[in-house]
């Protein structure tokens, strides 16, 4: 689809791929980078536009890479730098562009810098990190707890004072108030840039300015034992401080610098708070992260008031964006059903704004239950019992009926078990089945790609009332405006929807793609009769 009046990151898809889970390329059990470049020919076919990858950097693997190292290389696990520039020249091959994750909020304790920082309270380095002395009392210098579950403090012994790390011991957190640390961070940026990476997904992007004053954090008065412990009180003094948006404003500058590259920042905040993450003026992030469709109960009213919201609340200048998974949230098809699932792919990629899958979710892949002793994730570790673990949604890509589902060769023990029902749900059985999740999605991706009233057009909601939402898509730069009606059923039952209550829609159309069979390509109009869980997109006056 040629545009010129949107950058690829509007007009375009994004494609979350977990490295670990993706492709095993060497029989080790552990996805590499070598497999991802194995299957991008997968990702071209389904039409995606770019990938974004997971951290690939050197890390101890506390965190499963989210603890780095060594900002500026890639974990031997995955490959090396040689191999990182091949996958980069064979998706570019392909169209695709790469999103590489960045994680500024926190380095590993065995990063080199951290090293120098905790060596003496005199090191150059020291105020790279976030130290603080005990409190008058004796113990930690505030209240401020972990995400990951516990006090947000630890001890070093040797020099007396408390670092700080809003998530595992081992990930301290860096210190953004020192100009230092931000010219060596820009400089991470700048290494990645220049090999030619088109985009960074940024961790925590909220998280990376702390209370200069380090006051305590208020109780949250809705926290109820036996709840995420981290929630007993809220995030007032570690979160979403004012400064951070000038922290921000200086990756942005850095970024900008080089063409047709951006940023997307991973924000978990109210849409108040989350719209302010564009900068004034546009300087912040590109896009901050809009998780409503992850976080948010799968209700049609609920949904389209989140939608209507959202739309309101942007700044002229915002683009927006919908996420219905990633690597942190139960899959989708875990959270609705795999009926609704089918309705969540057709809400994703026809609302306004740039959509990002997460792998698997194309062929509707489920939680898949860890065993004890299977646990992977540090938070499950930390905090048992609360289901709070993130293996469930980490489990290898299902691309065949084989043993280990493709992912691996037979004879390798992956590193989270595979999901049982691969047989049946894999990318080989579901690429050949014209009824299937993953050809809805590449019937989907391929109207999206072909009209620019679905990929970069106006969003208008139509009245709908019970489990039926129903908006239109038009494109505001062609002659006769084309225009597209999207109805979803989210709820089980036969639903009607009456065309007519709208000017717009009253000549009804025909149906250019639907979650059910039958449906495409037929004529509609007056009293729509939508089935139980179904989806369509009507291309109107057709």
């Amino acid at each position: 689809m040629a545009d010129v009046t949107h950058e690829w990151w509007q007009s375009g898809i994004v494609y979350q791929v977990y490295p670990r889970s993706f492709q095993d390329g060497n029989g080790d059990g552990v996805g590499d980078l070598a497999g991802v470049i194995d299957r991008l020919d997968h990702l071209q076919w389904l039409g995606v536009d770019a990938v974004w990858l997971s951290p690939i950097y050197p890390s101890p693997m506390a965190d499963f890479g989210y603890d780095v190292s060594d900002y500026c290389d890639v974990h031997p696990l995955f490959g090396d730098l040689a191999t990182f520039d091949r996958l980069l020249a064979e998706a570019h091959r392909r169209g695709l562009k790469v999103i590489l994750d960045f994680v500024p909020n926190h380095t590993s304790d065995e990063h080199p810098w951290f090293a120098e920082s905790r060596s003496s309270r005199t090191s150059p380095k020291r105020d790279w990190y976030i130290w603080r002395d005990p409190a008058p009392g004796g113990g930690p210098p505030n209240n401020w707890l972990s995400t990951f579950g516990g006090p947000a403090w630890t001890l070093d012994p040797a020099s007396g004072q408390y670092y700080f790390h809003a998530f595992l011991t081992k990930q301290p957190d860096v210190n953004w108030r020192n100009p230092a640390l931000r010219e060596a961070m820009h400089d991470v940026l700048r290494f990645w840039l220049d090999r030619g990476v088109d985009g960074f997904r940024v961790d925590v992007i909220y998280h990376i300015v702390k209370d200069d004053q380090f006051r305590d954090n208020p109780r949250n008065p809705a926290y109820r034992p036996g709840q995420n412990p981290h929630h007993e009180y809220l995030a007032t003094y570690i979160t979403d401080r004012p400064e951070v948006h000038d922290v921000i404003a200086g990756m942005r500058r850095v970024v900008d610098a080089y063409p047709s590259r951006m940023m997307v920042g991973e924000v978990y905040l109210p849409v108040e708070r989350l719209v302010t993450y564009y900068g004034e003026g546009g300087a912040g992030v590109h896009m901050p992260f809009n998780f409503q469709l992850v976080t948010m109960p799968w209700n049609a009213r609920a949904v389209a008031e989140a939608i209507d919201h959202y739309e309101g609340s942007l700044p002229s200048y915002g683009w927006p964006n919908w996420v219905l998974g990633n690597h942190d949230n139960p899959r989708v098809a875990s959270r609705v059903g795999r009926p609704q699932a089918r309705v969540a792919a057709v809400l994703l990629l026809t609302l306004r704004g740039t959509p990002t899958l997460y792998y698997g979710d194309e062929i509707g892949m489920t939680d898949v239950p860890i065993l004890a002793d299977q646990v992977q994730d540090p938070f499950e570790k930390n905090v048992p019992g609360l289901g709070l673990g993130r293996d469930p949604e980490r489990t290898p890509m299902q691309w065949d009926a084989s043993p280990n589902a493709g992912f691996a060769p037979p004879a390798a023990r992956p590193w989270l078990p595979v999901a049982a029902d691969h047989a049946a749900v894999n990318v080989e059985v579901q690429r050949n089945d014209p009824a299937s999740l993953l050809s809805l999605y590449r019937r989907l991706i391929a109207v999206r790609r072909a009209e620019p009233a679905l990929a970069v057009g106006s969003y208008r909601p139509v009245p709908a009332e019970g489990d039926v939402v129903a908006y239109v898509r038009r494109d505001l730069d062609a002659a006769g405006g084309r225009a597209f009606l999207v109805v979803l059923n989210f709820g089980p039952r036969p639903q009607a929807f009456d065309l007519s209550v709208d000017a717009a829609t009253a000549r009804g159309g025909r149906v250019v793609v639907g979650t059910h069979p039958g449906r495409e390509g037929g004529l509609v109009g007056g009293r729509l009769e939508l089935k139980g869980d179904e989806a369509i997109v009507i291309a109107i006056g057709s």
